[in-house]
């Protein structure tokens, strides 16, 4: 059944809203950076915030992790008041990680094989099974349709896939589901 609806779908979507914008941010550590800046924040507010941690602190793990964490918290403001100063540590731990454990260059990770660098990218606060897929395939390293949970329930509502308490597994059917139509 999707094989045949998701295609229609998508043609309807473009026909209505145009083609998507393509990624303007490829790079996985900025990916993540671009995730945890804004909290509930719409993509302008989350801009705001990720040039401003751009201009004011730069965007290389070792600039992040000498960072004032009052100049984090500012920025993470920008993105949201929900958790700025959580978020602000959380931006400093990512920048740490990437650090100590991917020698300053998250993008090792994307060599790994898809499971080991999902689980890599899901390492990092805020940044959840979807999240990892969302950062693998902005990054070209997976070929999937990453979904949050409204977009799990949207294929529920349209009768692509049937509802299930657990997301993990939801979240699994859905990509069994979709993938022979991507």
């Amino acid at each position: 059944m999707a094989a045949a609806t998701l295609p229609r779908i998508f043609a309807a979507l473009r026909r209505f809203y145009g083609a998507p914008a393509r990624a303007t941010i490829r790079d996985p550590f900025r990916l993540i950076l671009w995730e945890q800046v804004g909290y509930l924040a719409t993509d302008a507010q989350r801009k705001v915030a990720f040039d401003a941690l751009r201009n004011q602190v730069g965007l290389e793990p070792a600039d992040i992790a000498a960072a004032p964490h009052a100049t984090l918290r500012a920025v993470t403001r920008l993105g949201g008041a929900i958790a700025a100063d959580v978020r602000a540590n959380r931006l400093r731990q990512s920048a740490e990680l990437v650090l100590r454990k991917w020698n300053g260059d998250l993008g090792e990770a994307l060599r790994l094989p898809y499971p080991k660098a999902r689980k890599a990218m899901a390492e990092f606060a805020m940044i959840g099974e979807p999240g990892a897929d969302k950062i693998l395939v902005f990054a070209g390293t997976a070929r999937l349709l990453p979904l949050d949970s409204n977009g799990l329930r949207v294929l529920n509502r349209i009768g692509l896939i049937s509802a299930d308490k657990n997301y993990s597994r939801m979240y699994r059917r859905a990509q069994e589901v979709l993938a022979p139509s991507l």
